[in-house]
């Protein structure tokens, strides 16, 4: 049975008139794609500018952490210049003696009075 003209449903992605099974809800599959791609892409921003900053994190803490070194302390303040955003990290790690690592990835920091920071690299 044919849906008459003023009843005819409408690609929910581009508007066009939608042919075919009366559930159908997009003209195409570029329609669908694209509308359900567009559903997902404020999560999506979100996540891949958190990874984005924990990679450069982890860059700026290896720059820092020449061949060879374990380990390094700098103020903040040359942390800050670099571009490091403190509140992105992986995961913490706590000393047995209540010291708290902040970690991204394989590379460390602990904070340090006066704001200076001591850089670690996990060989683990």
């Amino acid at each position: 049975m044919k849906t008459p003209a003023s009843e005819q449903k409408l690609c929910l992605y581009c508007g066009k008139p939608v042919k075919g099974r009366s559930d159908k809800k997009f003209c195409d599959d570029s329609c669908r794609n694209n509308y359900n791609n567009g559903l997902k892409a404020a999560d999506e921003n979100m996540i891949r500018n958190i990874n984005n900053a924990l990679r450069k994190n982890r860059r700026i803490l290896a720059d820092f952490l020449h061949d060879g070194m374990d380990k390094v302390k700098l103020p903040r303040e040359k942390l800050q210049t670099a571009g490091f955003h403190f509140k992105y990290h992986t995961h913490t790690y706590q000393t047995q003696k209540g010291h708290i690592y902040f970690f991204c990835y394989d590379y460390g920091y602990l904070p340090l009075e006066g704001d200076w920071y001591l850089l670690v690299r996990d060989k683990g």
